[in-house]
């Protein structure tokens, strides 16, 4: 009888207990590619000495040099999300290592942007380009049906993980509440 079961499933698909395990196997491999690269941004966080949100803003003022953009620390404060206070906090402690210089806004003088400095390109470069060569490498000769599989399944994650649910507080009845 088993063995008829075993033969239905090639002709009908698979059962909903092998479509559950590959995605428990899918979402595995996920947790595990993200603790590796959680890993990696902390060991590249230590060996330049910067926390999270001073390599994010690095990153992004070279992003933003490569478009020829100027930034402004609101835009910084915007992209964080954090308080103008701690992107100031961040500008300073960047700027006291080299990494950012403050330059005046073209046509505003009351403004500045923050713009990464030449070394901080080549020390990132130097720190991640190994990463990303071997990351590229990983992915390079993937076929178009791969590549669109692996980018529609990543975009559903995405979305399933921005639609973060409002956490409930369920109030205590007080014993007045349930003596009425």
């Amino acid at each position: 009888m088993e063995a008829g079961l075993e033969s239905s499933r090639y002709w009908y698909g698979a059962s909903e207990e092998d479509r559950r395990r590959r995605a428990v196997d899918v979402l595995q491999a996920f947790r595990v590619y993200r603790a590796a690269e959680v890993a990696m941004r902390r060991r590249t966080r230590e060996s330049m000495s910067m926390g999270e949100n001073e390599l994010l803003v690095l990153r992004y003022l070279l992003r933003a040099s490569g478009q020829e953009r100027l930034v402004s620390p609101r835009e910084l404060t915007r992209y964080l999300g954090v308080s103008t206070a701690s992107t100031t906090a961040i500008i300073d402690r960047l700027e006291k290592t080299g990494h950012v210089t403050r330059i005046p806004h073209p046509t505003d003088r009351r403004s500045i942007h923050v713009v990464a400095t030449e070394a901080s390109d080549a020390e990132v470069r130097a720190t991640l380009g190994e990463m990303h060569t071997r990351m590229m490498a990983a992915v390079v000769d993937m076929t178009p049906d791969e590549s669109a599989a692996v980018i529609a399944c990543l975009s559903r994650l995405q979305d399933a993980a921005a639609q973060v649910d409002a956490h409930v507080v369920v109030e205590a009845s007080s014993p007045a509440d349930s003596a009425g």
